[in-house]
């Protein structure tokens, strides 16, 4: 498995894979849970070459301590994508991922991000499809994988892509969750036991309860906060606060 740091060897990498060899890409921040571990080998079955990149974006955070805090975990990552033979993980720097030092950015003003994570974290998406773009420009995969658990990116990735002509074909998979049904994330581990208990319950209610106003009901009940709990696209969701840690969530309809 090669691990590289900087965008010059990446490059060297990318142009010696033959021309008649199929690329996957999986994007994270790492923190590599089993979530992540469903992405990678469903673009090992698909394609040739799975490359993995593990970088913590700054510019998608709105809170300089979500930022700080967000947990890095790089020998658990890479002896995870070596146990199931990602072939390459592409781990660059900020100061390689921006050059320009932020200056240039892509931002939307589609309708779908401006509720929700859109509304919540001012400048979140801005942050997310400006390194989507660099990364799917420098790594150009043929496919590349995103969990459902984060649809409301997934659908404004999707759309980028169209927009961009990008040759890259985005493949979602669904969410992956605990035998509790709390989709897994790398912010639980932040979550104390008497949290992940009402953590679990948020879940809960998420599988059983799919009227927002039933749900908002409920959540208050349970003392759990709401940033906010929607329906789009024929899905429900919701994000709450247990203690520090905030957590999303969707379902199908």
């Amino acid at each position: 498995m090669k691990i590289l740091r900087d965008i010059a060897s990446w490059r060297y990498y990318r142009q010696s894979l033959s021309s008649s060899q199929t690329l996957g890409f999986v994007p994270t921040m790492g923190c590599l849970h089993r979530g992540h571990e469903a992405l990678l080998k469903q673009s090992i079955a698909d394609n040739d070459v799975t490359v993995l990149s593990i970088f913590v974006n700054p510019t998608q955070f709105n809170d300089p301590t979500d930022y700080t805090q967000y947990p890095r975990t790089e020998q658990e990552d890479l002896a995870l994508a070596k146990k199931i033979d990602v072939d390459c993980v592409f781990m660059p720097t900020e100061e390689a991922m921006y050059p320009d030092h932020g200056h240039y950015t892509i931002s939307t003003t589609h309708p779908f991000s401006q509720v929700m994570e859109g509304l919540m974290r001012p400048g979140h998406f801005t942050g997310v499809l400006t390194v989507v773009t660099k990364l799917l420009l420098l790594v150009n995969p043929h496919k590349a994988y995103f969990g459902e658990k984060d649809y409301q990116q997934l659908q404004l990735v999707r759309g980028l892509v169209e927009a961009f002509f990008m040759n890259t074909e985005i493949i979602a998979c669904p969410t992956v969750r605990e035998p509790s049904g709390l989709p897994c994330s790398s912010r639980n581990r932040h979550l104390s036991q008497a949290e992940k208990q009402l953590a679990e319950q948020f879940a809960h209610m998420m599988q059983n309860y799919h009227h927002p106003a039933d749900m908002k009901k409920k959540l208050t009940h349970a003392n759990l906060h709401a940033d906010y709990v929607e329906q789009h696209e024929k899905r429900l969701f919701a994000a709450v606060r247990v203690g520090k840690t905030r957590l999303i969530d969707n379902v199908p309809q």
